[in-house]
């Protein structure tokens, strides 16, 4: 038994969801998605909540019914309030600002980096903080991932691209040593 699967799923208010021939389509106040079934899951859909059951009792099955549950809990989160994830970037000189929908990063390299975030994603800049938005879990976060990615942070002085929350580990530079006679 799958401890995440058996649990239903509460459809808030404002939130429309459409099951057809596998696909289910989610309709919200932010957007709106769908996600598709996986293979031996059924699922019900009364007084507003979403149950999910496992046709067969393979291996397989009992792996899909945990996941498709979190993937269509998350498309619920998602058109309905939002994900969001916090980039804060760290270095003298270092910053990033928006030309139009594209973000342009100036963080020590020889030339700006442009990145034009994809449709449904809303990537803005506050200072050193750059916040993406959007409805889709996974592409929030790999569009995150995409932009941290252009200048990691170091561990001697902390200078980069990090998460809000995100903890580096700092290392000891060079010591300078006296010489003894």
């Amino acid at each position: 038994m799958s401890k995440i699967g058996k649990k239903p799923i509460a459809v808030p208010e404002g939130v429309g969801v459409k099951i057809n021939d596998g696909v289910f389509n989610l309709k919200g106040k932010l957007g709106e998605t769908s996600v598709k079934s996986l293979p031996f899951i059924k699922a019900n859909m009364e007084n507003n909540a979403i149950s999910f059951g496992i046709e067969n009792n393979s291996k397989q099955a009992k792996a899909n019914w945990g996941t498709l549950r979190a993937l269509v809990q998350n498309a619920i989160i998602g058109v309905s309030e939002g994900f969001t994830k916090n980039l804060i970037i760290e270095g003298v000189g270092f910053r990033a600002n928006m030309e139009g929908e594209a973000l342009v990063l100036n963080v020590g390299l020889s030339h700006p980096v442009k990145i034009v975030p994809p449709a449904g994603i809303k990537v803005s800049v506050e200072k050193n903080l750059i916040k993406i938005s959007g409805v889709d879990k996974d592409l929030v976060g790999k569009i995150a991932a995409l932009i941290r990615a252009v200048k990691k942070p170091e561990p001697y002085k902390g200078k980069g691209i990090r998460y809000e929350k995100e903890i580096i580990k700092r290392k000891a530079g060079k010591k300078v040593t006296g010489t003894t006679k």
